[in-house]
């Protein structure tokens, strides 16, 4: 979906979350914002101060609510703009009340998802990335996922590749002097060394992000974790274990599980999904060897295999299954209360517990959120946390490298100067940010 916001339209939504609530939030945004709360309540407050108003229909003199009104005039507003703020009772038929009534002001439409933050952005109020990072802090789960997108949205990427900028934008100084003082071949010489050392510096710094094990992106999107192994050795049991209910159907039958089930844990404050997998056996059908194959599709990304065993048929009968990931791996021997009875398999795993019993599931816990912190590493460190900064910082990188790769031609050196800059521009939106406007946008909900 592709918008892109207008000064003269004045925009409203509910910015709380719908359905029955204490509270409801409306937000209005635009020149009419402040005519708004003068039709609606009489006049307006002093600029962010809550009063409690009545609310009332300016077209039948009805009362909607009594609520309160906060008026923030722009540009000091969230989107720069005039922006008034109407909270009120949060019954469904009280919002959608409101909600119609500001329909009918004229200059006044109903604001399509993210485009309160398209504003503040378009406004200088917020760069991308500090977009992204708010569109993470409404979607945190976890303790880690808020501290990670709290500073993101405070500006943590937009300050270092602005700094960034600054020293590739000297550089670019020094070659264009070199070009145009290329008479002048000592003067040359020394404005393209210093501004190779400069670039070599710059491509150092990027290059240690770039090579950071994706940990931002694993603490936004979730540390994977994979069960996997034979049929019956008990993974649905323990996904159930872990997610603390039934998620996935336990069964004696072989191949109860023929998908792939997830669920999102928050694992001492980090971000978990854990996947229980199809058995992995001699297929005896076309749907069985497909669950396989994305059982070990999955494996293979994963951050964390887990290979679940079974402990009750002895160290000799136990078949430890031969998965290949990117990722850590594990074997866990299960059904550990039953261990005694086949005489024992002390040397076969990493871990054992029982998921009938809860034995050992305290320490697996442990070992899971001990891997997954290490993967993610300190909440201080992490700056490149999407798909799309790594992609520009990639190629910022790749442009550098060429500029340093090459001994002549100083207007192309110069190119690859320029291309660099572009390419960290367009993280924060400095530069043709239209192809990226949607994506950034368009997954905000109405309000926001």
């Amino acid at each position: 979906m592709a918008f892109h916001s207008t000064s003269n339209d004045t925009i409203f939504a509910l910015s709380s979350a719908a359905g029955r609530a204490g509270v409801a939030v409306v937000r209005v945004s635009g020149d009419r914002a402040g005519d708004v709360i003068d039709v609606l309540s009489a006049r307006r407050p002093k600029a962010r101060v809550a009063v409690l108003r009545k609310l009332v229909d300016p077209q039948t003199g009805g009362l909607i609510d009594h609520g309160l009104v906060l008026w923030f005039p722009g540009p000091a507003s969230f989107t720069g703009e005039d922006l008034a703020e109407l909270q009120v009772h949060g019954g469904r038929a009280v919002a959608a009340a409101l909600l119609r009534v500001l329909g009918r002001v004229e200059g006044c439409r109903l604001a399509e998802p993210g485009e309160f933050s398209m504003r503040a952005f378009e406004n200088g109020k917020i760069d991308l990335s500090q977009a992204e990072g708010l569109a993470d802090l409404i979607d945190a789960e976890t303790e880690t996922q808020r501290v990670q997108a709290l500073r993101q949205a405070g500006g943590v990427l937009f300050r270092l590749t602005e700094r960034w900028r600054a020293k590739l934008i000297e550089a670019m100084g020094l070659v264009e002097a070199a070009i145009d003082f290329s008479d002048e071949v000592d003067v040359a010489e020394g404005a393209v060394g210093q501004a190779e050392e400069r670039v070599r510096e710059l491509g150092d710094e990027i290059g240690s992000h770039l090579n950071d094990d994706h940990r931002g992106e694993i603490l936004r999107d979730g540390f994977q974790v994979v069960l996997a192994g034979a049929p019956n050795v008990g993974k649905s049991s323990l996904l159930n274990v872990l997610a603390r209910r039934d998620v996935a159907i336990v069964s004696s039958e072989a191949g109860t599980t023929r998908d792939v089930i997830e669920v999102r844990l928050d694992l001492e404050g980090l971000p978990v999904v854990v996947s229980d997998t199809a058995g992995l056996r001699e297929a005896s059908g076309d749907v069985e060897r497909e669950g396989m194959r994305r059982t070990l599709a999955r494996a293979q990304d994963a951050d964390l295999v887990i290979r679940v065993v079974d402990g009750s048929e002895g160290a000799a009968g136990v078949d430890i299954p031969s998965v290949g990931s990117s990722g850590e791996q594990i074997v866990l021997v299960n059904k550990s209360d039953l261990i005694g009875e086949a005489g024992g398999n002390d040397a076969v795993g990493d871990i054992r517990v029982s998921a009938k019993t809860g034995e050992g599931i305290a320490e697996l816990i442990k070992i899971v959120a001990l891997v997954a912190r290490r993967k993610t590493g300190t909440r201080e460190d992490t700056v490149i946390t999407r798909l799309r900064h790594r992609s520009q910082l990639a190629s910022c990188h790749q442009y550098l490298l060429a500029f340093l790769g090459k001994t002549s031609d100083v207007e192309l050196r110069a190119e690859d100067l320029r291309l660099a800059s572009d390419a960290l521009g367009r993280i924060s939106g400095r530069i043709d940010p239209e192809d990226v406007l949607d994506e950034v946008f368009g997954r905000f909900c109405i309000g926001k």
